[in-house]
C-alpha cells in the first residue's frame, strides 16, 4: 500500500508539472515594444499607366505619444507631382493619437511623357521625436491601344463670321468598336451661343451607330446678335457606353456695323409746301461693333418729288458715333395738300442697309396764297370803283 501511494503521488505531481509548463512558456513569450510612430501601406508596389494618376492608401499611427506628423516625398522624379489628401482636402501634416490610426491618401501624378519602367520613391513622416520612412515602387506601363472607341474628324474646325452668321461645321463621327453603340452628343459653349446637332437636316441629341460605322453630322453654332467680336471655343463631346471622343471648334466673330436713321427729337414727321424745298435734319448713327464705311444716302419719294442730301455720302462712321445730315425735300408742283410718305435709306459698304419712313404733311404753296390775296384785292378794288362810278348816277 505504501508503494501504491508513492506511485499515485508521483503521478499526480507529474501531471501538475506538465500543466504548469505551457502556461509559464506562454507568459514568458516576448511582446512587441510600443512604437511612438509608424507608417505603412498594404500595397507598397503598384502598377500604373503612363499619364494616369495613382492613389496609395497610407496608415499613420502612434502607440505612445500624441503628435503632429509632417509628410513629404523624397526621390520624386522630375516632372512628377505628389500630394497628400485627407478627407478630400490637400494636407501636409496629420495629427495622430495613441491607439488611433490616421488614414490618408498619397496621390502621385506621372506626366504624359514619362517613360515606362520601375520608379522608386520614399514617403517620409516626421514626428516630434523621430522620423519614419516608407519605400514605394511604381511600375509604369504604356497605354494599351484599344480598337473600341469613338473618333471625330472635322473638316474646318475654325470658322469666321459676323454675329448674324450661323456657323456650320461638317463633322465625321466614327464608331471604331465591333459592337452597336448608341451615342449621345453634348456641347459646352460660351454664354451667348446656341449649338444644334443635325443629321440629314434633322435636329438630334443622340444617334445609333453600328459596328465600325461612320456618320456625317452638321454642328450649327448660332451667336446672339449682340455678341462682341473675338474668338470663342466650343467643346463637343460624343459619348457611347464607356467610350467617348471630344473635339474643339472655334467661332471667330468679326465686328459688324449697324446703321440707324432717326431725327434729333425722334419724330419721323414734318411739313412741306407744294413746289417748295424744305430741309429736314436726320441723324445717322452706327450702333454696331465695327466702323461703317462709305454710307450712301438715298430716298424713295412720291412721284414727281425731289430729295437731296447734304452730304450725300459719309466716308466712315465709327462704332457708337453719330452725325447729322440734311434732307432737302421738295414736293411736286402737282401735289395736293395731304400726308405723304418719304423713305430715307442709309446703305454702308458692309453690313445691312437701314431705311426709315418719314411722313410729310403737304400744305398749299405760299405763292398761291399771295395770288389769292392779290385776286381778292383786285376784286375789292373793282367793286369799289364800280360803286363809285355808278353810285353818282
Amino acid at each position: 500500500m505504501r508503494i501504491l501511494r508513492i506511485i499515485v503521488l508521483a503521478f499526480t505531481l507529474l501531471l501538475a508539472l506538465s500543466g504548469v509548463n505551457p502556461v509559464l512558456a506562454q507568459d514568458q513569450q516576448p511582446q512587441p515594444a510600443p512604437q511612438d510612430l509608424f507608417l505603412f501601406t498594404r500595397y507598397p508596389v503598384q502598377e500604373a499607366t503612363i499619364g494616369d494618376p495613382v492613389t496609395i492608401r497610407l496608415t499613420l499611427g502612434s502607440d505612445t505619444t500624441p503628435q503632429i506628423v509632417r509628410l513629404a516625398v523624397r526621390d520624386l522624379p522630375e516632372g512628377w507631382n505628389a500630394s497628400f489628401r485627407g478627407d478630400g482636402k490637400t494636407v501636409q501634416a496629420a495629427y495622430v493619437a495613441p491607439k488611433s490610426d490616421a488614414s490618408l491618401d498619397l496621390r502621385i501624378e506621372p506626366p504624359e511623357n514619362a517613360s515606362a519602367g520601375d520608379y522608386r520613391l520614399t514617403v517620409v513622416a516626421r514626428g516630434s521625436a523621430r522620423e519614419v520612412t516608407l519605400p514605394i515602387e511604381l511600375i509604369l506601363k504604356a497605354k494599351e491601344k484599344s480598337s473600341a472607341g469613338l473618333s471625330f474628324k472635322v473638316d474646318l474646325p475654325m470658322l469666321r463670321g459676323t454675329p448674324d452668321t450661323t456657323f456650320r461645321y461638317n463633322v465625321t463621327l466614327k464608331n471604331e468598336s465591333d459592337q452597336e453603340t448608341p451615342v449621345s452628343l453634348l456641347a459646352e459653349a460660351p454664354r451667348g451661343f446656341l449649338v444644334d446637332f443635325r443629321l440629314s437636316g434633322q435636329s438630334i441629341t443622340s444617334v445609333p451607330f453600328g459596328p465600325n460605322e461612320s456618320k456625317s453630322l452638321s454642328i450649327e453654332v448660332k451667336p446672339f446678335p449682340d455678341m462682341p467680336a473675338g474668338k470663342y471655343e466650343i467643346t463637343v463631346l460624343a459619348q457611347g457606353g464607356e467610350s467617348q471622343a471630344t473635339t474643339r471648334l472655334v467661332a471667330e466673330l468679326t465686328g459688324q456695323p449697324k446703321v440707324g436713321l432717326t431725327t434729333p427729337d425722334g419724330r419721323l414727321s414734318g411739313e412741306a409746301r407744294i413746289g417748295e424745298k424744305t430741309a429736314f435734319t436726320l441723324i445717322v448713327q452706327n450702333t454696331g461693333s465695327a466702323p461703317a464705311r462709305n454710307i450712301q444716302l438715298s430716298a424713295v419719294p412720291p412721284a414727281g418729288w425731289t430729295v437731296e442730301f447734304e452730304p450725300k455720302q459719309i466716308p466712315e462712321l465709327d462704332s457708337n458715333q453719330r452725325v447729322e445730315v440734311t434732307a432737302n425735300v421738295q414736293p411736286s408742283n402737282q401735289a395736293i395738300a395731304g400726308d405723304y410718305v418719304v423713305t430715307f435709306v442709309a446703305r454702308p459698304d458692309e453690313g445691312t442697309s437701314e431705311s426709315t419712313e418719314f411722313r410729310v404733311t403737304v400744305l398749299a404753296s405760299t405763292l398761291w396764297g399771295l395770288v389769292g390775296v392779290a385776286l381778292i384785292a383786285v376784286a375789292v378794288v373793282g367793286v369799289g370803283m364800280a360803286v363809285m362810278r355808278f353810285g353818282r348816277r
